[in-house]
């Protein structure tokens, strides 16, 4: 293997059996098909979203980078579902049904992790002493409310196969990053947690949620109702580049470190130590992005599968 790319920071996601990757120019995702193999879909990233120089700006880059990322994700994870299922049982997780289960599980998700806590505060909010306080109290039990869903879903199996396939996206993006070989038993040995983790990102968000929330003071119910949700894009904006310094100097301080210590052991709740055949998986699915950049050759026997059928399919 070539030594590893420190111009390009690569990452990706845990999907249904398997792992997507992000390269420079082109995304992977391999799962482990109910027949042991392990099937690959790659594609190349859409040039007009990672080569303009204008979505690189700073904050905008953020929003452009959250939202490809989450479709790509979503891509990912639902042609992953399909290729997961018992090919005896012919069905097909596409189509509106899928894209209609998404939509409303983000609807829900906007609706529990953001609006449900300040409803709850506005109950006693006239009980609270002070906005600041007001607003604390809004971000503590919306981390709360994270907490509690990230450990209740991962009692589930299904979930917890899919946090073992997250912890094995880590190993192998940091024994990359390490310069290590990319061999299972190599890979087994580094950690499963990493700076760039999404578990991270979404920790940022909702402390910055509180500092600027705190700043808009506190307005009428309905206001405040509206605020957050206008709040949403700005959060996750200046939420990324703060993951990005963090990134950046994660290394070099020790007080970068203690800021992001918390990020890192929430990830313990989103990951789990993945097994061989887990990170053969992650392994063939980074080679794909780094072999369509010249850097490696994959190793792992892999079958291409068919284009994803478009979303209205």
């Amino acid at each position: 293997m070539s030594p590893p790319n420190k111009t390009f920071n690569y990452g990706g996601q845990a999907i249904m059996e398997g792992v997507m990757m992000r390269g420079e120019h082109d995304w992977a995702a391999c799962v482990r098909a109910p027949s042991g193999e392990i099937v690959v879909q790659r594609q190349a990233l859409p040039q007009a979203v990672y080569r303009s120089k204008i979505l690189k700006w700073p904050f905008l880059r953020g929003l452009v980078m959250l939202w490809d990322s989450l479709g790509l994700g979503l891509r990912a994870l639902l042609w992953s579902a399909d290729v997961a299922l018992d090919e005896e049982e012919e069905v097909h997780f596409t189509g509106p049904l899928a894209w209609g289960t998404v939509g409303v599980s983000l609807v829900l998700g906007i609706g529990l992790f953001m609006l449900l806590p300040m409803l709850l505060v506005s109950l006693i909010d006239r009980y609270i002493a002070s906005a600041l306080w007001s607003n604390l109290a809004e971000g503590a039990l919306r981390l709360a409310l994270f907490t509690g869903y990230l450990l209740a879903i991962g009692q589930m199996p299904d979930i917890r196969r899919v946090f073992a396939y997250h912890g094995a996206e880590h190993k192998t993006i940091n024994a990359y990053e390490a310069g290590a070989p990319l061999e299972p038993e190599s890979v087994a040995r580094y950690s499963r947690a990493h700076v760039r983790c999404g578990t991270g990102f979404l920790l940022i968000v909702l402390l910055v949620f509180v500092v600027l929330a705190t700043l808009m003071g506190r307005p009428p119910f309905l206001l405040r109702l509206l605020s957050r949700v206008v709040l949403i894009p700005v959060v996750a904006g200046i939420s990324y580049e703060l993951l990005k310094l963090s990134a950046k100097y994660y290394g070099r301080s020790a007080v970068v470190r203690a800021l992001v210590a918390p990020g890192l052991l929430l990830q313990r709740l989103t990951t789990r130590e993945p097994d061989l055949p887990m990170l053969e998986v992650a392994i063939a699915a980074l080679n794909q992005v780094l072999e369509s950049e010249g850097l490696a050759v994959a190793a792992e026997p892999v079958t291409v599968a068919p284009a994803p059928a478009p979303a209205d399919a």
